[in-house]
This record gives structure tokens, sequence and C-alpha cells, in this order.
């Protein structure tokens, strides 16, 4: 890890002392360019905003989409202060960011709850195969 990286992370992570504070979850993010810049930064709104989606690596992946090239968003990298979940991680896949770098695993995080982490939710599935591939059939291609 290069003093750059760990600067950019200590960021992150001051990022989630100020949403804690503010009484929000305590997680931060920022993206940086290739270039050393930082770009955007944001952190948890989930409870303030009343959005459960509103993790900061979700919201900069959102952002990335939509003020980046897919070029530009390939030579980012996105600091943050705790491995992104399963939601995030698909955004993250989706808006085509370089990487990311990340202060605690989830694995940490969770060792740091007393609740652990959220219960699974029970899915069914595949079904309907035939109707459901139509409005799809095509659309990758």
């Amino acid at each position: 890890m290069t003093p750059e990286a760990e600067q950019f992370l200590r960021r992150a992570i001051a990022l989630a002392a100020a949403s804690r504070e503010a009484g929000d979850a305590p997680f931060g993010s920022l993206l940086v360019g290739p270039d050393g810049d930082v770009l955007a930064e944001d952190h948890n709104t989930t409870l303030s905003e009343g959005n459960i989606s509103y993790h900061p690596e979700l919201k900069l992946a959102v952002w990335a989409a939509q003020h980046l090239t897919p070029e530009q968003a390939a030579g980012t990298t996105m600091y943050t202060s705790c491995q992104p979940c399963p939601m995030c991680t698909g955004a993250l896949a989706r808006s085509g960011l370089g990487r990311v770098v990340y202060a605690l695993s989830g694995e940490q995080l969770n060792g740091l709850k007393s609740t652990g982490d959220f219960p699974a939710v029970p899915m069914e599935g595949p079904a309907l195969y035939d109707e459901a591939r139509v409005p799809v059939e095509g659309y990758y291609s």
C-alpha cells in the first residue's frame, strides 16, 4: 500500500466518522482519478435520507455512471472505509470503476456488530423461462 493510498483510506475513514456523528451508519468513500485527484466523495445517508440504498459506494457508482465516460470510470479507484456489500458490489461492476480499495473487510465488520449480518431473504426460481426471456432476448446483443 502506497502512502498516497493510505491517505485516501484515512479520508474514507474520516467520512465514516463524520457519517456516524451525523446520525448515520459509519461508512465513507471517495473516488479518485488516475492522476490522484479526488473526483467525488460521500458517506452513508441511509437513516437521514430514509433510503436503504444510500450507501456511499452505491452513490459514487451512480455518480460515476452519470458523470464519467466508460474510459474515465475504468481509470478510477474507489477508496472506502469498508468492503462493499453485495448491493454495492453489483453497482460498482455495472459502473465500470477500475478498482476498489477498502479498510475493513465484511468479515471484520460483522465481528464488530453485536447483531451480525442481515438475514437472508428466501428466494425461489427460476420459473417461467419461456415467458421471462421474451423481453430480455436480444437486449444484450
